[in-house]
């Protein structure tokens, strides 16, 4: 028995995966990992697999990477964590300190949680409470866009718009307000990608006109949607957003969890839109994929709501146990630095322009509706029909198809249902982008192909875009 096989028993014996169906390792063997170097993951039998989606969006700067180690083993050795709640440390403070310089102007205070669904959470409770301090506690609700996607906590879900990740629990979900996505892929032919987002925002225009008396704040991924299938817009949208929820004294949150730090080519999306918002989320990448943390960013307004004296019980009490960590802060602040002294939204540049070329032919195949970028994201489309865009039925699981070969030529692809998508760490190489896209292509033919084996049957949700 292979040392694979045996890790894949023991695991399946106790362990619950996520966003897994677990009866699909009946027939889908697990990959037990061993280790990690640059862009690689090795398993048990020396397998190699190309990590080209980051482990969830998380590894910017490869697996193993010598100067993030190094920062983290430093830390270890003084300090494994302390209460943040009457202490402090030196990490958290040189880390917060350095994301109020790197991020757009305006944003002062820097709260931490432990993960990207918490650090939703603070947002939207801090935006209520902020209105409760400020005399206004009608301001409860919270806009939405639609096929948006914000985490799985009961907050965050609330705000999301993904119905494989929300219909089970709608009883249990808050009162939103869901306004049409700007999202590109639906614009008519002919019109370009700023025309549309422009014309969407119509609709947002109005929700808030007819309901910002009651609205605390508006929650967007800025440009990119990710785990609604990686569907695109332009930034005209967010500066239309921002100037919006000025005129209607609404707070504005962006979610940069999965886009923040150079995914979208700057190193925060808001950027390309000359805007800042009122709560900026980050995690994920923030850590340079090695620990979990969460960070919410805000004004010196919102933080001033809460300044007074304990027994007007104005204070945010809210709390995560291992809140400002200083073993995430120093792999945070490692992560900071290879930013700063490698030039690497400037380096991106290159690796943008080899994904996009590498790709062009797909846009001539038959099943593949779209080919869209922004910045280190790349996602293709696959449809059952070109011409109208007419989508798979998401039980014949086209995307599984993908990762199954891509798996069989040592690469690391999981397509959001029959978006196949490359988010790769930057340290990744122009030859490597070429083989993802050599893999890719063929996945691609093979899961177009008009019958599949993989196909399931079910009808539970039949409308979501299965994650694969």
């Amino acid at each position: 028995m292979s040392q694979n096989t045996q890790w894949m028993q023991r695991d399946l014996a106790v362990l619950w995966h996520p966003c897994t169906q677990m009866k699909d390792h009946e027939r889908l063997p697990l990959i037990p990992i061993r280790r990690g170097d640059g862009v690689w993951l090795e398993d048990f039998d020396g397998k190699r697999y190309l990590d080209a989606v980051s482990s969830w969006w998380v590894n910017v700067f490869g697996h193993g990477n010598a100067r993030i180690n190094q920062r983290i083993r430093e830390q270890l050795d003084s300090l494994e964590h302390v209460m943040l709640a009457g202490f402090t440390h030196a990490p958290v403070v040189e880390l917060s300190e350095r994301l109020v310089q790197i991020t757009p102007d305006g944003l002062s205070k820097v709260f931490y949680a432990d993960n990207g669904s918490s650090g939703i959470e603070v947002a939207l409770k801090m935006s209520h409470h902020y209105w409760i301090n400020s005399g206004q506690p009608g301001k409860k609700r919270f806009i939405t866009l639609t096929n948006s996607y914000h985490g799985e906590t009961v907050a965050a879900m609330s705000v999301g718009d993904v119905p494989l990740f929300t219909d089970t629990y709608k009883a249990l979900l808050l009162d939103t307000l869901k306004v049409p996505s700007p999202d590109c892929y639906l614009r008519p032919e002919g019109m370009g990608w700023e025309e549309h987002s422009r014309t969407m925002f119509a609709a947002m225009e109005q929700t808030l006109a007819e309901h910002a008396h009651e609205v605390a704040a508006v929650i967007v991924e800025p440009l990119i949607q990710g785990a609604g299938g990686m569907r695109m817009y332009h930034p005209v949208y967010l500066k239309l957003l921002r100037e919006a929820c000025d005129r209607y004294g609404v707070h504005l949150i962006h979610d940069e969890i999965a886009v923040g730090f150079g995914r979208t080519g700057t190193m925060f999306a808001c950027e390309q839109a000359g805007i800042t918002p009122d709560f900026l989320v980050l995690s994920k990448a923030l850590t340079g994929g090695y620990l979990p943390m969460a960070a919410v960013l805000t004004t010196d307004e919102v933080y001033g709501a809460f300044y007074d004296d304990y027994a007007t019980l104005r204070a945010f009490l809210h709390s995560h146990t291992y809140t400002g960590n200083p073993l995430a802060c120093a792999a945070a602040l490692a992560t900071l630095d290879i930013f700063e002294q490698d030039n690497v939204i400037e380096a991106n540049k290159a690796l943008s322009a080899r994904m996009a070329s590498a790709t062009e032919h797909l846009k001539d195949h038959p099943h593949v509706a779209e080919v869209r970028q922004t910045g280190m994201a790349l996602a293709i489309e696959m449809v059952q029909d070109k011409t109208s865009k007419t989508a798979y039925p998401w039980q014949q699981r086209r995307g599984l198809a993908v990762y199954q070969h891509a798996l069989s030529r040592g690469a690391l692809l999981r397509p959001l249902g029959s978006v196949v998508y490359f988010l790769p760490p930057y340290v990744i190489t122009p030859e490597q982008i070429d083989f993802l896209a050599e893999v890719a292509s063929e996945g691609i033919d093979i899961a177009t192909r008009d019958s599949l084996s993989v196909a399931v049957q079910a009808d539970l949700y039949p409308n979501h875009r299965d994650p694969g």
